[in-house]
């Protein structure tokens, strides 16, 4: 579990196979073997770690369904670790399992991203609700529904975010992971369970 809150800009070293390399310093200082840091916004387990180094394996399902694919040698990446019980929450609850992945269509600081129709996540996106893009927990507004199930929404970014994660440097067309607020996946399941019928609008 995450809070959204990116703790350092690391950068992508390479990989051999599923084997991924990443360069970091301040997520490293407590880590070791088995424990978790979220790689823009997707939660991957060290397997094998040194100075200023640390590695994870990637399956074809994950590197299909997330930006990490696509990642290129030197491409700088999110990082956070995990949540710890005695941690303050200052994003929202955020599991680094990603749902989707959407296109940016304008760049920060005005930052508004397109989510196709697929998986229907535009049920979970409302007007000041909780997204995560790349690992960052941020507010979405001014939400549009396009004609395929899909929509765009915008934003805000502050220039500390912008200078501490890769969305300073996002430029329109690039793709981001999307994690939607898993509360509002279980609160759909229990009321649906009940029979209950939602309107996204």
């Amino acid at each position: 579990m995450y809070t959204g809150l990116v703790e350092e800009l690391g950068s992508f070293a390479g990989r051999d196979g599923e084997r991924y390399r990443f360069t970091a310093d301040l997520v490293l200082t407590d880590a070791s073997v088995d424990d978790s840091i979220a790689v823009n916004g997707c939660c991957l387990t060290v397997v094998e770690m040194g100075d200023g180094w640390w590695e994870a394996d990637v399956s074809a399902e994950t590197a299909k369904r997330t930006v990490l694919g696509s990642l290129a040698e030197g491409d700088p990446v999110n990082l956070e670790r995990c949540l710890r019980y005695a941690d303050r929450l200052g994003g929202h609850l955020v599991q680094g399992h990603v749902d989707g992945v959407a296109t940016i269509k304008r760049p920060a600081p005005d930052l508004r991203v397109a989510v196709g129709p697929e998986g229907g996540l535009r049920r979970y996106l409302v007007e000041k609700g909780s997204v995560t893009l790349n690992g960052i927990s941020l507010t979405c507004f001014d939400i549009t529904d396009d004609d395929e199930g899909g929509c765009e929404f915008s934003v805000a970014l502050i220039p500390h975010t912008m200078a501490m994660t890769t969305m300073g440097t996002a430029q329109a067309g690039d793709l981001v992971n999307l994690e939607v607020d898993v509360l509002a996946r279980y609160v759909e399941r229990l009321l649906g369970q009940n029979g209950l019928v939602f309107d996204h609008n």
